[in-house]
């Protein structure tokens, strides 16, 4: 029997607040994901990459490649290159360290249209002896940041793992993604569109734009040339001034700076208090847009 104040009892009581202390919900996402260095460290995110083969080098997102040099080795590539998400084995790994002092984990991925990686992460979840939840975010690029950065800030606020879910959300359901695609060279090679859509739609320049809407990608508008792009711009910046609340923007291009940063000071000019950032987008998404394709996204909050 353990007496009251025994050092062994004190010692108990001690390992006790200790694990409390440091058992805060931790916050997991893949790299796909558009977020700043500084994001990372600043709200304690840990991303899992993922990785790029491009003709027969295997590449790690954001270790052994940065989206600069990815960019220029797909446009010299001979074949499209393909991604793949992390092993299992990775992810449970990850999850087991991660949980080792008891801390709850909350792993956020892409929407499953575009990648498996939720889905594994969900096997490692069920295997790993760590308390783990898996989100699909129905997102991806910065439209999943947006979720990402408030687990984030919730988790070390102290918030519950039902508190952070719910906020998570809410999130999730005032975010809006649009993706302009310049060519869909990439997004027929990847078996997204038929072969017949994309041949007519490149012998005609047609640009078409996509909206992401509960993780699969529609056709919003499309066109002929540049003016078609341009229009929606005009139209959606337009919209986006008469809105009061919103959070975040951002943009996320493959090698399209010169157009991007043209939006972007319009934005600017007319939205000058909110936050926007722009950026490379990821290996996994430059794959299937193709080149000159970028992505706006922006999320709302009452």
């Amino acid at each position: 029997m353990i007496k009251i104040g025994s050092p062994i009892k004190k010692n108990l009581f001690c390992k006790k607040v200790w694990l409390e202390f440091v058992a805060t919900i931790k916050i997991v996402t893949d790299s796909s994901v558009q977020l700043t260095p500084e994001e990372i460290e600043q709200y304690n995110i840990t991303v899992i990459p993922l990785s790029v083969m491009i003709d027969g080098t295997v590449y790690t997102d954001g270790k052994t490649i940065t989206r600069p040099q990815f960019i220029d080795l797909m446009n010299q590539s001979a074949a499209l290159p393909k991604t793949s998400q992390p092993p299992i084995g990775e992810f449970i790994k990850l999850f087991d360290q991660l949980g080792a002092d008891g801390s709850p984990i909350i792993a956020l991925h892409m929407t499953d249209a575009i990648s498996g990686t939720v889905n594994t992460a969900r096997q490692a979840a069920n295997l790993s002896q760590s308390e783990v939840t898996v989100v699909d975010t129905r997102e991806t690029d910065r439209g999943m940041a947006f979720q990402v950065i408030r687990a984030a800030q919730l988790a070390q606020a102290g918030a519950s793992k039902k508190e952070i879910l719910a906020a998570i959300e809410r999130v999730r359901h005032s975010t809006k993604l649009y993706m302009a695609v310049m060519t869909l060279d990439n997004i027929v090679k990847g078996g997204r569109v038929s072969k017949v859509t994309g041949l007519i739609s490149n012998i005609l320049n047609m640009k078409v734009i996509f909206e992401l809407v509960d993780g699969e990608l529609n056709v919003q508008t499309k066109g002929r040339g540049m003016k078609t792009v341009n229009n929606f711009m005009r139209e959606l910046i337009a919209d986006l001034v008469t809105k009061s609340n919103i959070k975040g923007i951002g943009i996320s291009h493959v090698a399209a700076d010169s157009v991007v940063n043209k939006f972007k000071a319009d934005i600017q000019t007319a939205l000058p208090k909110v936050p926007l950032l722009v950026r490379d987008t990821s290996p996994i998404i430059a794959t299937y847009a193709g080149m000159g394709a970028f992505a706006i996204m922006y999320y709302t909050e009452d």
